[in-house]
């Protein structure tokens, strides 16, 4: 209750009080422009972080799903070890479908590294046979001993390898976000705290004038406080409003690419955090108006 009190009379502010604050020049149009780009860079880093998260989270869903398997085998002995790996796969616990690549298929797959005419018929290739995953998964170790003991030219490669760096990746990404809205934030608090400091100098002798008819430092900060926190909480809405705007005009994602270029835009409920950035931005520059107003009244005292 005594925040939402303080924060009604923030709103309310003094008439009187607010004589002493510019309601235009310089500290006004630096308080609106910083926390309008502030609140713009604010609206990027988060989506970037974001957008991250879900591409690394579906890789890494997609792969956690799936395992390869390998068969390396000389060409009289190719399709008996595909079929072999097949049944031995039918009986696999866990295992929910595996079935062997056609010719066209590698060749989709190995067209991006290898161009479109690679002649598969004249290299010796391995058989590449897909497994889907059912349930809690199978058990790779055992696994990997029934093909070494049935199908000796079989590799199994159930992505562990792709999916741990993929992991890690997202969580420095998302701490590379956190850390980009912490400096934006520290920017905004110091430019707020100069224009702060500046519009206290230019108003010194108004302040004095206030003290000499009774009004305390506090009556004085506070009209300081409300007014740059009301321009800042202004700023960064409209900030934010752009921001959105241009995030929404960027690619939706239905490109099957899995860039992050393709899906940097926020998805459902991830709007949402945008309403948090404009009261974030009035609560630094809250913080950072109020300690600055209070050093500058100390030292004209």
């Amino acid at each position: 209750m005594s925040a939402l009190r303080m924060a009604l009379s923030l709103l309310a502010g003094d008439v009187q009080a607010d004589r002493s604050v510019p309601p235009t020049g310089f500290t006004a149009r630096l308080t609106l422009f910083t926390a309008t780009a502030m609140a713009l860079l604010a609206v990027f880093a988060l989506a970037l972080s974001l957008a991250a998260g879900r591409l690394a989270t579906r890789w890494s869903d997609e792969l956690s799903q799936s395992a390869t398997l390998r068969i390396s085998a000389p060409a009289e002995q190719m399709d008996a070890q595909v079929a072999a790996a097949l049944e031995l796969l039918r009986t696999t616990p866990g295992v929910a479908s595996a079935r062997a690549l056609d010719s066209e298929e590698e060749q989709a797959l190995l067209t991006p590294w290898f161009g479109p005419d690679l002649p598969l018929d004249a290299l010796a290739i391995p058989r590449l046979i897909e497994v889907v995953e059912e349930g809690r998964g199978f058990d790779a170790t055992g696994l990997r001993a029934r093909l070494q003991a049935e199908v000796p030219g079989a590799v199994l490669d159930d992505h562990t390898r792709w999916r741990a760096p993929l992991v890690a990746a997202a969580g420095r990404l998302r701490g590379m976000g956190a850390l980009a809205l912490l400096l934006i934030g520290a920017a905004t608090a110091t430019m707020i705290t100069l224009a702060a400091h500046s519009a206290l100098s230019a108003n010194a002798q108004v302040i004095r004038v206030l003290r000499l008819v009774g009004a305390r430092d506090a009556y004085i900060a506070r009209a300081f406080v409300r007014r740059f926190t009301l321009r800042a909480l202004a700023g960064a809405g409209l900030g934010t409003v752009l921001g959105g705007l241009l995030v929404a005009l960027l690619p939706g994602g239905g490109d099957d690419s899995g860039s992050v270029l393709t899906g940097i835009r926020f998805a459902g409920a991830q709007w949402l955090w945008l309403l948090t950035i404009p009261p974030l931005a009035a609560v630094v520059a809250f913080g950072a108006t109020r300690l600055a107003a209070r050093r500058m009244l100390e030292r004209q005292s």
